[in-house]
């Protein structure tokens, strides 16, 4: 096949936008997808009359998302004031045999939010610091005056329970990294762009409700593996076990480790950035249950971060049918078990039996008698899960970004070491553009000719 301007490899939310902003620039576009379905580890599987998201997404308003929203107004998914509801009392962390609330909030620092008054103290302490720096920006988080400390470092001068009960939970529980090898700079500038978890949001109809969306208005084939892609003078050959395909430009939205196997051709920063680009497994067990459970505590939480001290293989509970109550059918629980970074490495490679009857264990301490309420089960692996921002990835990640416009552009959530949809989505933008300018730029004629020779 030919005629195409681009080919965007990969349907989550990255390939996705960048394809719709290529679209909307009146390109032709093709999106090939190897899964069955489009989203990604945005998706969400419609089982037994429940709605399992298999990632752990939530978003804050506009101002901390601006990607996002753009496509969700550009959509019309906000149309509906239903669509895109807020996710009530988000965030606990358990301590002392019971949830405690307002994680996330300015409220947390009165209640106590599992922190003690010194460790509440050293929180505020910590946000002030991080709000002096004034050079936060989740875009270029390369260019913040944290350099390349690691998350360990950032918070080791703090109160021990901060770190304990409050970033290392939320670092492991939400993103999956360690924080002895994970950078800070990314971390803080998520954190400093989100605000707070009173304001969360999530997709009434799923979590893969904007990638269905904009897949319905593009040209998008799924079950279409792509082996490799390779640029030349008369374009990129997209290749596959279905055939060949041939586009004036392409974008590879896949994670790093795939897009360096995909186009082993690429320039010498490029490639040395895609090499450096660790990423994190993901893990998860989804169980619905016949009455709606959650883990103790005065009430019911969305999300539970579990500690260490609580138990080193769980690194969060969420009861998803609090996210949204059209998760699960009246009446019904649906409950997630979340590996922390030492559960993922310990019980990744195991069956799915196993994974399902360890952690089931070890949830009862939190939600006393689950295993006597469970119907069904889904367990969720991520080989790359998300992408972990390490010192070397981060040094590396400057020469990345200044490099020139070229035929085979990448989008993702790792491209700016910024494990969330809004860095997917804002990643897409980011390679349509970069795409657009390089065909404009070989679609130009010579500015100052060389002059025809008489012959």
């Amino acid at each position: 096949m030919t005629g195409l301007d681009v080919a965007v490899v990969g349907a989550g939310p990255a390939g996705l936008a960048a394809a719709h902003a290529l679209a909307e620039a009146g390109r032709t576009v093709r999106v090939f997808e190897a899964a069955a379905a489009v989203g990604g580890r945005m998706r969400t599987v419609r089982e037994h009359g429940c709605l399992i998201d298999i990632g752990a997404e939530m978003f804050p308003g506009p101002p901390a998302y601006p990607a996002t929203w753009r496509l969700i107004s550009a959509l019309g998914l906000d149309a509906d004031p239903g669509a895109v509801p807020r996710v009530p009392d988000a965030l606990a962390v358990w301590r002392g045999g019971r949830t405690r609330p307002h994680v996330g909030r300015p409220l947390g620092l009165l209640t106590g939010a599992g922190l003690p008054l010194r460790a509440r103290l050293d929180l505020v302490r910590l946000q002030v610091r991080l709000a002096r720096l004034g050079d936060l920006d989740p875009r270029r988080p390369e260019h913040t005056s944290l350099g390349t400390a690691t998350i360990a470092e950032l918070v080791r001068p703090y109160h021990p329970d901060l770190r304990e009960y409050l970033v290392h939970p939320l670092v492991g529980g939400f993103f999956g990294w360690d924080p002895e090898r994970s950078a800070a700079a990314p971390f803080a500038a998520h954190l400093a762009s989100t605000g707070g978890s009173g304001g969360w949001r999530t997709y009434r109809d799923g979590m893969d409700a904007l990638a269905r969306a904009l897949a319905a208005r593009l040209d998008v084939v799924t079950g279409h593996p792509v082996t490799r892609v390779a640029d030349g003078p008369g374009g990129v050959r997209i290749e596959s076990p279905r055939g060949t395909v041939t586009a004036r430009a392409a974008v590879l939205a896949v994670p790093a480790p795939v897009a360096a196997r995909l186009h082993p051709d690429a320039p010498p920063a490029v490639a040395a950035y895609l090499r450096a680009c660790g990423y994190a497994p993901m893990l998860r067990v989804s169980l619905v249950l016949d009455r709606p459970l959650a883990p103790r505590g005065t009430r019911p939480r969305f999300a539970t971060l579990v500690p260490d001290a609580a138990d080193p293989l769980l690194g969060a509970i969420t009861a998803d049918h609090r996210k949204h109550p059209g998760r699960a059918p009246g009446g019904r629980g649906l409950l997630s078990l979340i590996t922390s970074p030492r559960g993922t490495a310990e019980l990744v490679g195991a069956p799915d039996d196993a994974v399902a009857n360890r952690l089931l264990a070890r949830a009862e301490r939190f939600v006393p008698g689950v295993s006597r309420h469970v119907r069904h089960v889904r367990v969720t692996r991520f080989r790359y899960g998300l992408p972990e921002a390490t010192p070397r990835a981060l040094r590396l990640r400057a020469d990345f970004a200044r490099r020139p416009a070229a035929a085979v552009e990448y989008a993702g959530d790792w491209t700016a070491l910024r494990p969330c949809s809004e860095g997917a989505v804002a990643s897409g933008g980011t390679a349509a553009a970069r795409v657009a300018a390089h065909l404009d730029s070989r679609a130009a004629p010579d500015p100052d000719p060389a002059p025809e020779v008489s012959r």
